[in-house]
């Protein structure tokens, strides 16, 4: 029997096509105008902070700096970090993105460039603990602002797609690092300090394409037609009012809540194990790679990072198509945590970078499901209040991970025993992530939190 194919008039009389024809085309056009332009600016921002991994090929040397007191320069930049992240992301929600991450971006633009110009240790702490102190609260006001735009069932693969700025960052910063840190040596300064110059100056520039190109809600957005505007406004009112069906939940409440806690602590271990991982990456490989030239390990080390970039989008969809975050985060932790604890045994490079590879895949894979998972039973301000909270212990898994790492590879002499603790912190991750309650009445989550299976 023939099929009937409907033409525009039928689609515009069946509001279940003409529903599937505005969602599909609203949610490709926030995708392809919202989510590229953010993805940038995260990477100008990874850049940023990682990049003192790469520096620290000559600059250690240079300024006799120690593994301890890199692990602990490098935790400075989170202390710095986490002191601002809730301020700093109800600020947000009150002034706007447009204007607010714009600020952010200018001011550590401009703070890491000119921490190319440090010549002591305490220089370098300062600038470091500057750097995080302005940087604060961009992460986290990213997260909410795609709260903004995006449903709950789109919210995992939108981090998702955000965040593939880690491993793309690590994979062409490498590269570009390695080539600043062999060939740039203008004006008398050492390559290390035209790294952090550099790469700090792009901050500044797109901070002021920000405030002209981004949107704060869809009511501002030009690239959506009316009917798009309402259709998405309408869906995340919805869900905005599914949230608050149970109770309202204040800002105070919202930090007090057993749940949200049970996020940060997760937070704060994963944040302690696979930050260390990242910043030390470079010199984990140049340890395997005697006589290798700084440009090659940046090409080696694109590898792992070209691994993650391949996992996170089928991980974070099938998170979303199942609505299930916990077991796409814990197994994929399990994973990784193996991974780090085999690298300890690595004696060639090619076994370490495989395994980097497993680890990192796994690491990056499993970031939009858990990012995802504030917006399951959070809201308006107390979404701003909590997931802030949880980044900000992120943050300080960041210090206390890279400075415990450094500690044990200074006291030890080897990498073997900081990695394998690092891998044990992502067992501990995962299990805090598997015990996670299925919905906001389970135990620990605190009252007045509905079900997130339908919310």
């Amino acid at each position: 029997m023939p099929q009937t194919v409907p033409n525009d008039a039928s689609i515009a009389s069946d509001p279940v096509l003409g529903t599937l024809s505005i969602e599909t085309r609203t949610i490709r056009k926030l995708r392809i105008r919202i989510l590229p332009f953010l993805l940038l600016l995260y990477f100008v921002s990874y850049l940023d902070r990682l990049n003192i991994g790469f520096a620290a090929l000559t600059m250690n040397p240079e300024l006799g700096i120690t593994s301890q007191q890199f692990g602990f320069l490098v935790g400075i930049f989170f202390i710095g970090y986490a002191v601002f992240e809730i301020p700093s992301n109800l600020i947000l929600h009150k002034v706007g993105a447009r204007l607010w991450i714009a600020r952010i971006l200018i001011v550590w633009g401009t703070v890491a460039a000119l921490t190319g110009f440090v010549q002591t240790v305490r220089q370098l702490y300062v600038a470091r603990f500057l750097l995080g102190l302005a940087e604060a609260g961009y992460y986290p006001g990213v997260l909410l602002y795609l709260t903004y735009w995006f449903q709950r069932r789109e919210q995992a693969q939108a981090i998702a797609l955000f965040m593939t700025a880690i491993p793309i960052t690590n994979a062409l910063g490498g590269p570009i690092s390695g080539l600043i840190l062999d060939r740039v040596h203008w004006l008398g300064l050492s390559s290390w300090r035209w790294l952090l110059i550099l790469e700090g100056l792009p901050a500044v520039i797109f901070g002021v394409l920000t405030f002209f190109w981004l949107p704060n809600r869809p009511a501002e957005a030009n690239f959506l037609t009316e009917s798009e505007k309402e259709w998405i406004a309408g869906q995340l009112r919805s869900e905005s009012d599914h949230k608050r069906e149970t109770r309202e939940i204040s800002v105070a409440r919202t930090l007090a809540l057993g749940r949200v806690w049970h996020l940060a602590i997760a937070a704060l271990a994963t944040g302690a194990a696979f930050y260390p991982v990242f910043f030390w990456m470079p010199q984990i490989v140049k340890g395997l790679s005697d006589g290798v030239s700084n440009t090659a390990i940046g090409f080696l080390v694109m590898i792992p990072n070209l691994a993650g970039l391949l996992a996170m989008i089928p991980i974070s969809r099938s998170s979303d198509r199942r609505l299930e975050r916990r077991w796409h985060v814990g197994i994929a932790a399990i994973i990784a945590g193996t991974a780090c604890v085999m690298l300890g045994l690595a004696h060639s490079v090619f076994f370490a970078v495989a395994l980097l590879s497993i680890a990192v895949g796994c690491v990056c894979g499993y970031q939009g499901p858990f990012w995802s998972m504030p917006g399951e039973f959070l809201t308006g301000s107390s979404a701003a209040a909590g997931i802030a909270l949880v980044t900000m212990f992120v943050s300080l898994g960041g210090f206390v991970g890279p400075y415990a790492f450094g500690y044990i590879r200074q006291r030890t002499g080897s990498m073997y025993e900081a990695l394998a603790a690092a891998g044990m912190i992502c067992f501990v991750f995962a299990i805090l992530v598997l015990l996670l309650p299925k919905n906001g009445t389970g135990a620990g989550s605190g009252a007045g939190v509905p079900d997130s299976r339908t919310s």
